[in-house]
């Protein structure tokens, strides 16, 4: 019978078998000689391999080394993954507009829903674009809204593009840089609710007509609120970007800190575009024109900071401006100096007399000291 103690400390052992007549007794020192002999360990392969060891015969020479294996050949390298191509300014331009355009339309039949992720890849698109070079920008610095396009469409899509450079001017990270393009994209969804003669006559509105209009950050926010945003600082954004530095900006009367930051750039941006595209009848300002006028007010309206990244990004002669030199000439902005937005980098077209060169000739204002502008020309002039 197996007890339980025996469980406990192992198996029991064997019953050792009757003692048999010992042999004679060897010397002692023939004893010693023989080889000590393992003891028997159950058969696992556990203890194979120290038996083994121990039991294995020596070896008579050394052993031929075996033949070298012939290593498997290694499979070639996965191809480089090949980049996609960059998507040009334009065609990334194009297809904000034609999203903005499927906005109105989420606007019109009261959506609930929004495709969010969808907004956020472009903006990540944009985002790339504007870190790559300032083609964006400028592409989206069009003084003209293309004739098939919705105005309010064209008009949010610029405030998204130049919002964004404008807030990676002042550190805005990737995340906010998303965040505030957003809130740009959807800055005046409420105008798609109001008559459309309300926004083609702002400078001619009845007093009835003005207070539809001041109540458009209102609806812009409940409509995007009822999309549920990603962030409620869009809705903030969005309901602030008419609100000014010194309180007198509308919807809530807001004043300095009490703006959301992301609301200032956004109607800095706003205002810029709105004198450079406008949707009314009123003439529209060339973009050092528009600068000018909001450099007027920075004391009023806009925050200093705000106005010095614009300025750096736009200059007061952009690219495209004709401008006439002390010495005379006339020569054509090519490109800014975000450094020296007083001084870009020219193309020299005509002489003192308004004679055309047959080769324009570069000159960098940045680094020419004696020479600068004396202001802009008009397109007919030289």
């Amino acid at each position: 019978m197996v007890r339980m103690s025996d469980l406990v400390r192992g198996a029991p052992a064997e019953k050792a078998a009757p003692p048999k007549t010992a042999p004679p007794k060897e010397p002692t020192e023939k004893r010693a000689a023989a080889p000590a002999v393992p003891p028997t360990l159950p058969r696992t392969r556990l203890a194979e391999g120290p038996l083994q060891s121990v039991a294995a015969p020596p070896r008579r020479g050394p052993e031929p080394a075996p033949a070298p294996e012939t290593p498997a050949p290694s499979p070639p390298p996965p191809p480089a993954p090949t980049a996609a191509p960059a998507v040009s300014a334009e065609a990334l331009f194009g297809g904000l507009l034609r999203f903005l355009a499927g906005v109105r339309d989420l606007v019109m039949t009261g959506s609930v829903t929004f495709p969010w992720d969808g907004l956020e890849r472009l903006m990540g698109h944009a985002i790339g674009s504007l870190e790559r070079s300032g083609e964006l920008f400028w592409v989206a610095n069009n003084p003209a809204a293309p004739a098939d396009v919705d105005y309010l469409a064209f008009h949010q899509a610029q405030v998204a593009v130049l919002s964004m450079r404008i807030g990676s001017d002042v550190g805005y990270d990737r995340r906010r840089l998303v965040a505030l393009g957003m809130a740009g994209c959807l800055l005046d969804v409420g105008l798609w609710q109001l008559p459309e003669s309300v926004l083609r006559r702002l400078d001619a509105l009845t007093s009835a007509e003005q207070a539809q209009y001041r109540s458009h950050p209102t609806l812009s926010a409940e409509v995007i609120r009822r999309w549920s945003p990603p962030s409620e600082g869009i809705v903030e954004a969005v309901l602030q970007h008419h609100e000014r530095e010194h309180a007198q900006g509308f919807p809530q009367g807001l004043a300095g800190a009490a703006i959301h930051p992301d609301a200032k750039i956004l109607g800095l941006v706003d205002t810029y575009t709105g004198l450079t595209v406008p949707p009314s009848a009123r003439p529209r300002l060339r973009p050092h024109e528009a600068i000018r006028d909001i450099v007027k007010s920075k004391h009023e309206a806009f925050a200093s900071p705000l106005i010095k990244a614009l300025l750096s990004e736009i200059s007061v002669f952009p690219p495209g401006t004709l401008v006439r030199l002390n010495t005379g000439e006339v020569g054509r902005v090519v490109a800014v100096n975000r450094n020296h937005p007083l001084r870009p980098r020219l193309e020299v077209v005509a002489d003192g007399k308004g004679h055309r060169f047959p080769t324009p000739k570069t000159v960098d204002l940045s680094e020419a000291p004696f020479i600068y502008i004396t202001g802009p020309v008009a397109e007919g002039a030289r």
